[in-house]
């Protein structure tokens, strides 16, 4: 390496660049996935409110859910 004159900063050598960080990508991904399921979950639970809902607004009484006999 040669001596820099006076005057100069000595270069100091180039270090490579870091190795690719896969965090930031993995990290958005989980992050999307939540939203994901939070809105998946929000549309069925809205949707089973506004079936209930029309029930009891066209005068019926007996709007419950019927679970099948196992």
């Amino acid at each position: 390496m040669p001596k820099p004159e006076p005057g100069q900063k000595p270069k100091s050598p180039r270090r490579p660049p870091p190795p690719d960080s896969r965090r930031g990508a993995i990290a958005g991904l989980i992050i999307a996935l939540l939203i994901l399921g939070v809105g998946w979950w929000l549309v069925r639970d809205l949707t089973s409110a506004s079936k209930m809902q029309d029930c009891l607004m066209s005068g019926r009484t007996n709007c419950n859910v019927i679970e099948p006999a196992r």
